[in-house]
């Protein structure tokens, strides 16, 4: 039995908490504002507990089959699970992570501190700001998951930024981000078309549900220049404990319909989730 404690601290976005799992010895979720953040294992790095993560660690097992010492950017940290999952399964890779909290930065470095020689180095900055300043060409794979509170900051949704983000690509990079949204997903389909005027291939990946617009939910959405092995993705989102749907080609199309890309003069942040959608405690 877990006999840890929980801890409670005021971070610069909001009231943090860590929560032991009372099932898992050193396993803690982190919430801020009382939305989850994090599930974090440190005794099993490899275990993914959303099932967004989950679908994440999908694309960019895919994105880096055969490519040796691969580099990612991660934007949002958060209590580092994904970067952690990385770390154990391909100990070559280098990985920046780009987390603005520098109070999350600090609780998160004390309470669940990296494992030394991780290939992982966290940077307590903006997420845009520090694309902007990154090396072009310097990525394999750059991943989205930035959330104040619930919602996306409307500054990591616009053209502006998907060309940031294809800058830090190298040739062959992937972009994947999880996103939020319900129906009629005016958000969601405007980021479609959003990376749709910077990168040839997309696809999205969602729930049945989410995406049939019976609740809101995550959505991971997949970007990049060279064709994205559905078949395969398809393939493992369906064999996950929550099932999901790979949405491309024609279908995404219809799915984005007649939704304009967004510019930083006129984008806004993700919508807020219904009462009670993300949140826990």
């Amino acid at each position: 039995m877990n006999e840890q404690i929980s801890v409670l601290r005021d971070v610069d976005r909001g009231t943090a908490k860590l929560m032991p799992d009372v099932d898992r010895d050193r396993a803690w979720l982190l919430t801020v504002d009382d939305a989850p953040q994090s599930y974090v294992d440190l005794d099993e790095p490899t275990h993914l507990e959303f099932e967004y993560a989950r679908r994440l660690a999908h694309v960019v097992d895919r994105a880096t089959d055969g490519v040796q010492a691969p580099a990612f950017v991660h934007l949002g940290g958060g209590a580092l699970a994904l970067p952690r999952r990385i770390a154990a399964v391909r100990p070559d890779a280098r990985q920046d992570v780009v987390e603005a909290d520098r109070g999350l930065v600090a609780l998160v470095a004390e309470h669940l501190p990296l494992p030394p020689g991780s290939g992982i180095t966290v940077h307590a900055a903006d997420a845009r700001a520090w694309l902007e300043a990154a090396p072009a060409g310097s990525a394999d794979v750059v991943i989205g998951d930035v959330f104040g509170g619930s919602r996306v900051p409307a500054h990591l949704t616009s053209l502006e930024y998907a060309r940031a983000v294809e800058r830090v690509l190298r040739a062959g990079g992937t972009y994947a981000a999880n996103l939020a949204d319900g129906a009629p997903f005016a958000f969601l389909r405007s980021q479609l078309a959003t990376f749709a005027e910077v990168f040839s291939e997309l696809a999205l990946i969602a729930e049945p549900a989410v995406l049939r617009g019976r609740r809101f939910g995550n959505a991971v959405l997949v970007a990049s220049h060279e064709p994205i092995d559905v078949a395969r993705l398809t393939r493992l989102v369906a064999a996950d404990a929550f099932p999901a749907r790979v949405e491309y080609g024609q279908a995404l199309t219809r799915f984005t319909g007649d939704a304009r890309p967004v510019h930083d003069t006129d984008a806004v942040a993700s919508p807020p989730p219904p009462d009670g959608a993300f949140s826990v405690g």
